[in-house]
């Protein structure tokens, strides 16, 4: 960090420190907006020469976007809710139209096992770092700062670890999902693993940003147990290899690091088989995660559960190119047929979509239900 200078005579120190810091808050948030994880994806450019009418055929294939490629002058959409509301989307399950469920989900879901998110103003984790003396709030979740500095994230790791793992109602949800048979995946950035103590199975379940479920050596590649991480991590130390002395760092993706292949992998067979997408408890700030709204077909319906609206904003690749398949949230614009914002709590929408449904003593039973992980 950057020494401080004394003032000179006559100098408006305090005015200056005070636009230097709503100068860094901008860059904060700039950097947090546009905050992206990077793929091991091919960087060079093989549109280049090409007309747009090709390079839109090239990125459609390429993305596994949509068949369906709307022209201005179609005006037709199908017909998908009755009702743009709750109960619609609970019409549209009980109808069986929804065979192939995609959930995603952020920090919102978990709040109310204790666990904080990312941007509460007051109570969020970036709110709450300055003692960290950190450059940037993002930094303690960059590879790149970690690989200098990894005191900071570990004594923040440990703040953050569940002191029991209770998953909420919305977990339960989705694994009631899973037990209907109707749940494809759940996409999550949380890195908590509740979903696996509700007992979603693996198979079915994609952690976007990795878990703690278990830690690598960054030098030699050792694999370590999660009760190793925690004993170590409790301990206040930070955890260092057994066999070779290096850092040995949780298994989940800090910014600047590759998704795991398995997001990708999945991502390119399942949004085209979704029926309904729910998305839950997120912002949809951090990419390539929030773009996922935009990987389903044009008649697949999309349903937003949270407190604040999210994902409308998109200025994406599919929304320049004219592609299908694409764009945001849809729910506060004309024309919308298929976008539903449910805004309040998860954990509430959650219960009362269990209830409308009539599965609620089977989610009695599934809710007291914890798995090993």
């Amino acid at each position: 960090m950057d020494e401080k200078k004394e003032s000179e005579p006559g100098s408006s120190k305090p005015k200056d420190d005070e636009r230097r810091k709503e100068e860094q808050e901008d860059d904060d948030s700039d950097a947090e907006k546009n905050s992206t994880h990077s793929s091991d994806e091919d960087e060079s450019d093989p549109t280049s020469g090409f007309s747009m009418e090709q390079i839109r055929k090239w990125v459609k294939d390429k993305l596994h976007l949509g068949k369906r490629v709307e022209s201005d002058s179609d005006q037709s959409n199908p017909h998908i809710f009755d009702e743009f509301s709750l109960d619609g989307v609970v019409k549209y399950i009980q109808e069986g139209r929804a065979k192939n469920i995609i959930t995603m989900a952020g920090a919102g879901i978990s709040t109310s096992a204790g666990i904080p998110d990312f941007r509460s103003p007051t109570s969020g984790i970036y709110s709450n770092l300055g003692k960290f003396n950190l450059p940037s709030p993002m930094a303690i979740f960059d590879i790149r700062y970690f690989k200098e500095n990894p005191k900071p994230f570990f004594v923040l790791a440990k703040e953050l670890y569940p002191k029991s793992f209770n998953p909420t109602p919305c977990h339960y949800f989705i694994r009631m999902l899973h037990e209907k048979g109707l749940l494809l995946r759940h996409y999550t950035q949380n890195i908590d693993m509740l979903e696996r103590v509700a007992g979603i199975p693996s198979s079915k379940l994609v952690e976007a940003h990795g878990s703690f479920h278990t830690g690598t050596c960054l030098k030699c590649n050792k694999e370590y147990t999660q009760l190793w991480m925690k004993t170590e991590i409790f301990a206040d130390k930070v955890p260092t290899c057994e066999e070779c002395g290096g850092v040995v760092k949780p298994n989940i993706i800090f910014f600047g690091e590759n998704l795991p292949g398995r997001f990708f992998n999945c991502v390119r067979e399942d949004f085209k088989k979704c029926d309904l997408l729910i998305v839950m408890g997120t912002s949809l700030v951090v990419q390539p995660f929030a773009s996922l709204v935009e990987r389903v077909s044009d008649e697949c319906p999309r349903v937003l559960i949270n407190r604040d609206k999210a994902g409308g904003g998109f200025a994406t690749l599919t929304n320049i190119l004219g592609l299908g398949g694409g764009g945001g949230f849809q729910y506060d614009k004309k024309g919308n047929y298929r976008d539903v914002f449910l805004q309040g709590d998860t954990d509430d929408k959650s219960q009362e979509i269990i209830e409308k449904l009539g599965w609620t003593e089977q989610f009695q039973q599934v809710s007291l239900t914890k798995h090993d992980f």
